[in-house]
């Protein structure tokens, strides 16, 4: 007599069947996972029932039907609202619910006083990411390593899984640290379009060159690390802080040659002139980091 491998796949409870947990949804089906789902409006839920999926008909009762149980909700506060008064007793309770650090760490003890054990994750896809493995999409795991190596493999159905430690927080930081350098580029990419697109110049033209330029300057985070672990800024300085501010100048000129505002540079070209302003023109722009580590109003 063989095993079964479908009969013995974890079941999965999942609160949550918006866009990107009904994505999830499907990839536990797709893997051969029982699922049970709730979610605050039902109908919702209901197109996963017609998938194979068990649609409970309040969080208490999907709570209860399995072990793994895996938030997906709006924010932290939905979170606390779907589970307020359900029995955590020997659950692990694993929230892919975008959150801050500070909410992740409030939100496991708050789960371990409840008797579950916690893992807080940061999704790094977007739904259709999800149950395509050659996508690239993963999750940041942190929290009860047990809880992490125990369901490694159920947590690795939907997108693949990266564990950053036992803080509970570490997940969500990691996930807007990637969002927060994301954000920057996409303001670069903004500006550099309005700068040409008053000129006889193909946007589609432009786009592989931006791309391609990004790409090659991308790796300039590998020299800012070793510099944050060494304290030395100045080692292996191709384009020094000094020579960046003078080129600066230009970078504004020809903004407002072309009618662009430079709203989308200037916070980061004070921050370089201030530490210029303190004597470091010889190091490369990793010193800015301090400057923000120090800014006013900086929680301690």
């Amino acid at each position: 007599m063989t095993d079964n491998p479908v009969a013995s796949r974890t079941p999965v409870t999942l609160l949550g069947t918006g866009a990107m947990g009904s994505a999830l949804a499907r990839a536990w089906l797709a893997a051969g996972h029982e699922v049970t789902v709730w979610n605050r409006t039902p109908a919702r839920a209901q197109t996963l029932a017609a998938e194979g999926a068990t649609v409970a008909r309040t969080a208490a009762e999907a709570v209860t039907a399995n072990r793994l149980v895996i938030a997906c909700l709006l924010d932290d506060a939905s979170v606390g609202e779907a589970l307020e008064g359900t029995d955590l007793s020997s659950r692990d309770l694993v929230n892919l619910t975008t959150g801050t650090p500070a909410e992740a760490r409030a939100r496991a003890a708050w789960a371990e006083a409840r008797g579950a054990r916690y893992l807080d994750g940061g999704i790094m896809a977007v739904p259709p990411m999800i149950g395509v493995p050659q996508s690239g999409g993963y999750v940041f795991y942190s929290g009860s390593p047990d809880l992490f190596t125990e369901h490694r493999d159920t947590l690795a159905a939907p997108a693949g899984t990266r564990y950053v430690g036992a803080d509970p927080g570490f997940a969500a930081l990691h996930d807007v640290a990637l969002l927060s350098a994301m954000s920057g580029m996409f303001a670069g990419i903004t500006h550099a379009f309005a700068l040409i697109r008053p000129e006889d110049i193909a946007p589609k033209d432009f786009a592989p060159l931006l791309v391609d330029w990004l790409t090659a300057m991308a790796p300039a985070a590998h020299q800012t690390a070793d510099g944050l672990a060494t304290g030395d800024y100045t080692r292996n300085v191709v384009s020094n802080l000094a020579m960046q501010v003078a080129g600066n100048a230009t970078l504004l000129r020809t903004a407002e040659e072309q009618r662009v505002s430079p709203e989308l540079l200037t916070p980061y070209m004070a921050l370089m002139e201030r530490r210029l302003g303190q004597g470091h023109g010889d190091e490369d722009g990793t010193g800015i980091v301090e400057l923000l580590e120090s800014a006013p109003g900086t929680p301690a």
